[in-house]
């Protein structure tokens, strides 16, 4: 399937893209950092460096977490983190909405290759010979 992927650079604050949108939709459907970051085979360092960044840059929590021990830890989107995810899909979907056509235009030019030629590009890439 043919989808259009969004990164948005939020000008000197940071940027909010694919990654992020799903580290923080997992965060809410998982209850934990820990869980969202293994489900994006991402150590639990890295997700927690994710959710910490994106709360600075939205200068409020977008996740709050409760700390482990006996009775366990937990993870859960704010308000503000529910209307970010929200926001960001949206746009996302706008977005492939409006260049559904140049899109599709895209792709017959990219089926219209020659098979040989993705392949051939895709060994040099791997450092194989083509």
């Amino acid at each position: 399937m043919t989808r259009v992927t969004i990164r948005l650079d939020l000008s000197d604050v940071g940027s909010v893209g694919p990654g992020k949108a799903r580290l923080l939709e997992l965060v809410a459907q998982t209850g934990s950092i820990r869980q969202a970051g293994l489900m994006l085979k991402m150590s639990y360092a890295r997700a927690w460096g994710l959710v910490r960044e994106l709360n600075d840059m939205f200068g409020q929590p977008l996740v709050e977490a409760s700390a482990g021990g006996r009775s366990g830890g937990g993870a859960a989107l704010t308000a503000a983190g529910e209307k970010v995810v929200a926001l960001y899909r949206a746009i996302e979907t706008k977005s492939h909405k409006a260049v559904k056509v140049e899109l599709q235009e895209l792709m017959k030019l990219a089926n219209a290759a020659p098979l040989g030629a993705a392949a051939n590009r895709k060994r040099r890439k791997q450092g194989g010979r083509s």
